[in-house]
């Protein structure tokens, strides 16, 4: 029998990552990101109520990993309407630019981009596994936002017997 040197690598240096300043950064990033949403939402009602749309619904769907709104619909009372051409300015955070960014968007792109940002917030990972549907209300009188969240999953149970 020949003993043999270990082959294994030497120990790796330390990270030298600070995820502390990590976890702040993304704090701090989320926190201003929430502080331009009142305004975006205040924007967009105006936007709707010169519009004549009393309130949008916003279906949507996912599963296995891949989520998307469905349909996205405006009515004035209980008409369904076409968006209009108009535009609004949306406040937004790049990722490479601290500074905020005024965008032009209409008003079916600005619900789209609410709708999304909420259903992240609110339930990360909506899309993935058995994923989740439902349904947003913009309200434009009331100036809110419901939403009615239906999540799916798989469940099993088990049954023992001794005879």
């Amino acid at each position: 029998m020949t003993l043999t040197e270990p082959t294994l690598a030497p120990p790796m240096a330390p990270s030298t990552v600070d995820m502390a300043q990590i976890f702040a950064a993304h704090v701090e990033r989320a926190a201003r990101i929430d502080a331009l949403r009142p305004g975006n939402k205040d924007r967009l009602f105006d936007g709707l109520m010169a519009a004549g749309i009393t309130h949008v619904t916003v279906t949507f769907d996912g599963a296995g990993d891949s989520g998307q709104i469905e349909s996205i619909g405006a009515w004035s009372g209980e008409t369904a309407i076409d968006f209009p051409a108009a535009e609004i300015e949306y406040a937004a955070l790049t990722w490479d630019d601290p500074e905020v960014e005024m965008r032009q968007l209409s008003l079916e792109d600005v619900v789209e981009q609410l709708a999304y940002d909420f259903l992240s917030d609110t339930h990360g990972g909506w899309e993935n596994n058995d994923g989740a549907y439902g349904e947003f209300c913009f309200d434009a009188a009331a100036r809110c936002i419901h939403l009615e969240f239906n999540e799916r999953f798989t469940s099993s149970e088990l049954y023992t017997h001794d005879f």
